[in-house]
This record gives structure tokens, C-alpha cells and sequence, in this order.
């Protein structure tokens, strides 16, 4: 009889060991020569060798089932113990939030960004509010980084101040950047469990700095994502795009119609389309309203938006005539 210690790494243990430690029980069920205890992410068995091997190895499985797919049921269990076989994520799907809902394209235009992610090093995904521009990115950002084929994820925004000037906010300065990445925090909580997440913050495989604090860096072994792009300036988003080292992705978001810089200053984003359209390596993907997947009234709000900037061009082109 021996003793042996395995730790549960990278997964919620809750999700783990289920409600009520209910998965617990059932595996506890499937290997009857073991006595198994569970405290916090450290499994303690006791018992015969040869069952604690066959454990091991299952533990293992139910980890990258959860890894996978952010859940665990009982059919789970019994088809990896007994089965011996584990689930693949169905094609289409990105990666699973942590309530196990498949997060995947859900219009051609987001089906376009994916494509153009997967072909491109360089990614401009550009459109209105609601159309899952920052999300999906993050999304892909998260499955790079489960499947190892990148190293950290950086997430940067500009910080344009809306009435109220940095310094005379309270707190440090992580205090005063967080409202303007708070988005940015609300996409990776939806995917990643919030221990994990604070984790891997901690050890910098995932940082969120403003624009501001790239300057000098190279970004090597990287997905890299600039949100809200159309608030930098041209010197700013060109800074942004020189830093892409090796192994790298860039995902670049942004909405051209929400343009919130001091006039007339010019957006960068705007300006990196003109100039970038024809690079080689670079792909750009224009989502438009049919995209949106909020609530179905945002929908009508960029509609009604779009028909009056429309008609106020119409009136200030009429009246640049009549003069």
C-alpha cells in the first residue's frame, strides 16, 4: 500500500470535484481499492499501486477535459474512466466560457475573422458596438494560449480621457488605467476561472497596460490585442504595430464611427487601414450591424445613428453648395 499526493493544476477545483463533491464521489466509486481525499487542488490517495497509476492517468484526461470545455458531468467521467476516451471541441468553436457555453462565430463576418486570423499575422477587425470584435478576439488570445502555441497575452487600449484628467483620479496608477480595461477584464473572467486569471496576471503570461507603456518593448511569443484602436493617433497606432516581435500575433479592434479624440486630432486606426490595406501578411475584416449580438435594440441604435450622420452629411454638403 502507498501513499501518493496529485495536484490539480491549470482547472477550478470545483469544477473538479463537482457540487456537493459529487465527481468526487464518483470517481471514488470507480477505484473502490483507493481511499481518495480532496482539500483545495491536492488529491491524497492511499492504497493499491496499481489503481493509483490507472488514477493518475484519469485525473490527468478530466484535467484536459476541463481545460477544453470550462465544465464536467457524469457522462464525462465515465466515458474518459471507463471509456477511455475524452471529447474533442466540435468544430467551429473557439474555446468555452466558464459556464460551458461554446463560444464560436456567430455571423460570416466573425467567421471571416477567424479565417483571417488563422492566415494572418495581422489582423484589423473593424465595426460597430456589439459585433464581438473584442471578445472573439480574446477568444482566439485564450485558445492560443491553452493549445501553447503562445507564451502570454498582451491586451492594450488607449486611454483617452473622457472629462476627467488621470492625475486628479484617485488611487495608483493601475487604479486609475482599470475603468478604461475593465472590458478587457469582463472577456477573460467569462473564459478563464478567476483564480487562473489572477494567477496568470500575477506572473505576467497576462498583461493589460495601456497604450502608453509599449513604447520600447518588443512583443515576441505573443497574441497581442489593441482595443478601441480609433481613439489613438497616427504616431500612437504606429508605435503600437512596430513592436510585434517573433512568434507573434496582432489583433487590432476598433470602431471608426465612435471616434472619442480631441478635435482635430486624427485617428490612427483610420490612417493604418489606408496605408496597410494592400500589406501582405495583414488582413482586414469590416463588420457592419448584421453582426451585432447584444441585446437585438443595439442594433437599432447604430441604424438610427448611422441615418443621421447621414443626414447631417447630406445638410452640411448642401449647405457648403448653396455657398
Amino acid at each position: 500500500m502507498i501513499e501518493k499526493h496529485i495536484i490539480i493544476e491549470d482547472i477550478d477545483p470545483v469544477v473538479f470535484y463537482g457540487v456537493g463533491n459529487g465527481h468526487l464521489q464518483i470517481i471514488r466509486s470507480l477505484y473502490p481499492k483507493l481511499r481518495i481525499v480532496a482539500r483545495d487542488n491536492v488529491i491524497r490517495v492511499l492504497g493499491d499501486e496499481e489503481q493509483m497509476a490507472a488514477l493518475e492517468e484519469s485525473v490527468e484526461k478530466i484535467r484536459h477535459h476541463i481545460l477544453k470545455f470550462n465544465s464536467l458531468n457524469e457522462e464525462d467521467i465515465l466515458d474518459i474512466i471507463k471509456g477511455g476516451r475524452s471529447k474533442e471541441i466540435p468544430e467551429g468553436v473557439v474555446v468555452y466560457s466558464m459556464s460551458g457555453r461554446p463560444i464560436k462565430p456567430r455571423s460570416e463576418n466573425q467567421q471571416r475573422l477567424i479565417d483571417a486570423y488563422a492566415q494572418n499575422d495581422m489582423v484589423f477587425a473593424v465595426g460597430p458596438a456589439g459585433t464581438g470584435k473584442t471578445y472573439l478576439s480574446i477568444a482566439l488570445a485564450v485558445k492560443a494560449l491553452k493549445e501553447k502555441t503562445a507564451k502570454k497575452i498582451i491586451l492594450s487600449r488607449p486611454a483617452v480621457e473622457a472629462g476627467e484628467k488621470l492625475g486628479f483620479l484617485p488611487g495608483d496608477m493601475k487604479d486609475k488605467i482599470d475603468p478604461y480595461l475593465q472590458p478587457l477584464y469582463d472577456a477573460l473572467e467569462d473564459m478563464l476561472p478567476q483564480v487562473k486569471l489572477q494567477d496568470m496576471m500575477e506572473k505576467h503570461i497576462i498583461q493589460i497596460a495601456p497604450l502608453a507603456f509599449m513604447r520600447g518593448r518588443t512583443l515576441s511569443d505573443a497574441v497581442v490585442i489593441l482595443d478601441e484602436a480609433q481613439n489613438t493617433t497616427p504616431a500612437q497606432i504606429r508605435m503600437f504595430l512596430t513592436r510585434m516581435g517573433w512568434n507573434t500575433k496582432m489583433i487590432i479592434t476598433g470602431d471608426t464611427s465612435q471616434i472619442d479624440l480631441p478635435r482635430p486630432q486624427k485617428s490612427g486606426l483610420i490612417e493604418a487601414l489606408h496605408i496597410l490595406n494592400n500589406v501582405e501578411g495583414i488582413g482586414i475584416v469590416q463588420l457592419n450591424k448584421k453582426d451585432i449580438v447584444r441585446h437585438k435594440l443595439v442594433t437599432r441604435i447604430v441604424h438610427a445613428y448611422e441615418d443621421y450622420d447621414n443626414n447631417n452629411k447630406k445638410e452640411d454638403n448642401e449647405s457648403i453648395n448653396k455657398d
